[in-house]
C-alpha cells in the first residue's frame, strides 16, 4: 500500500540554510509570488495558541491547491508529554489535504520525540533532519555552492575559505556567491581571489598568527607572518590587523571574566558570531597582564617604524620573534 502524501512536515536541525531553502521550494510549488503570499501563514511557535495554529491549518487556499502554514519553535515550546502535545497529536492526524503544515525547529529533535514517533507509527508526515556539514566535507559543500550560484572554485580555494569561516553557511554562501560574481562565469574562484576578497580569510591567518604567539611556537608564527607577506599584505596593514586582535582579545578577556560567553560578546562589540567564538577561545590562552604587556609592545613596535627607527619589516621580524621568545 502506497503511503499518503504527507500533510505535515517536521524540519529540524541546525542547518539553517539548507532548511530555510527547503521551505522557500515549497513555497514555490503553490504557484506565483502573489498567489504563494496569499497562501502562507507564518506562525511563531513560542508564542500562537492552539485555536490560531487550527484556525491556520483549516483555512481553504485562495486560488490554490494547497495552503502553506509555517511553524517555528513550537515543538520546543510543548515540550515532551504535556496536555499541549496531546492536543497538537490529535490536529496532526486531522489536518486537511489542502493543507501544508512545516513544523520547524533549530535544534535536532531526540528520536523518540512524540510527533517523531508518531510519523513512525502511523505512516504520516515526513520528517527531516538538516544537519551543517562536518568539517572534512566543508570545501566539497563549498565546490557544490559554487555550481549552484553558476560558478567554479578551485578545491584549494574552496578549503581555504572553509578554513577560514567554518561552518557558519549563511555567511559562506555570502561570500561564495561575492567570489563567483566577481571571478565571472568564464574563471575558476582561485585561493589569490579568496585571500584578496574575503575579509575571513585575512582575520583566519592573524588568528594563526596570534595562537602561534600565544603558544610561544615561534617557528609557526615567523612562517605565518612570512604568509602574509607574500600575500602582498603591507608590513603597516599586518600590523594594524595584529594591533586590532589583540585590543579584542582584551576587550573578550575583560567580558569573559564578567561571566560574558562568546554569543554576548559578539553583541556588546558588534562582531560576527564565527570571529567572536574563536576570539573567546583564544583569549583563554592569556592572561589580562599578558594581553596588556603585548599590546604596550605593539604600540611601541608602531612607534620604532613611524619614527624611522626600523623598517616595518625589520620591527614586524622583531616583534614575533620576541613576543614567541
Amino acid at each position: 500500500m502506497a503511503r499518503p502524501t504527507p500533510t505535515f512536515y517536521v524540519f529540524h536541525g541546525s542547518d539553517e540554510l539548507t532548511r530555510s531553502e527547503t521551505v522557500a521550494e515549497f513555497r514555490q510549488r503553490l504557484g506565483s509570488a502573489e498567489t504563494a503570499d496569499l497562501n502562507t501563514t507564518w506562525l511563531d511557535g513560542r508564542t500562537v495558541s492552539q485555536g490560531e495554529l487550527a484556525h491556520a491549518c483549516q483555512s481553504i487556499p485562495f486560488l490554490a491547491d494547497r495552503r502553506l502554514v509555517v511553524v517555528s519553535g513550537l515543538l520546543t515550546r510543548y515540550g515532551r508529554e504535556s496536555a499541549a502535545m496531546n492536543s497538537l497529536l490529535d490536529l496532526l492526524l486531522k489536518l486537511p489535504e489542502t493543507t501544508r503544515l512545516i513544523l520547524v525547529e533549530d535544534a535536532a529533535l531526540s528520536d523518540d520525540h512524540p510527533v517523531l514517533r508518531l510519523v513512525r507509527e502511523k505512516a504520516v508526515g515526513y520528517v527531516r533532519r538538516f544537519d551543517p556539514p562536518e568539517a572534512r566535507e566543508l570545501p566539497q559543500w563549498i565546490i557544490r555552492r559554487a555550481q549552484k550560484h553558476g560558478g567554479q572554485i578551485e578545491p584549494e580555494a574552496a578549503a581555504q575559505l572553509a578554513q577560514a569561516i567554518g561552518s557558519e553557511l549563511r555567511l559562506l554562501d555570502q561570500e561564495i556567491g561575492k567570489l563567483v560574481t566577481y571571478a565571472g562565469p568564464e574563471r575558476v574562484v582561485t585561493a589569490a581571489d579568496v585571500a584578496r576578497l574575503v575579509p575571513y580569510a585575512q582575520q583566519a591567518v592573524i588568528f594563526d598568527l596570534v595562537d602561534a604567539l600565544g603558544q610561544r611556537d615561534g617557528r609557526t608564527a615567523t612562517t605565518t607572518l612570512q604568509r602574509l607577506l607574500n600575500d602582498g599584505q603591507e608590513p603597516m596593514g599586518i600590523l594594524g590587523m595584529i594591533i586590532r586582535q589583540f585590543r579584542l582579545l582584551i576587550q573578550t578577556k575583560e567580558l569573559a571574566e564578567g561571566g560574558e560567553n562568546a554569543a554576548s560578546v559578539a553583541q556588546v562589540l558588534g562582531l560576527h558570531p564565527f570571529p567572536a567564538g574563536k576570539l573567546h577561545r583564544q583569549a583563554a590562552n592569556f592572561t589580562t597582564a599578558q594581553l596588556e604587556k603585548v599590546y604596550r609592545r605593539l604600540l611601541e613596535t608602531d612607534l620604532q617604524i613611524k619614527s624611522g627607527e626600523l623598517t616595518p619589516e625589520a620591527a614586524l621580524e622583531l616583534l614575533v620573534a620576541g613576543l614567541a621568545g
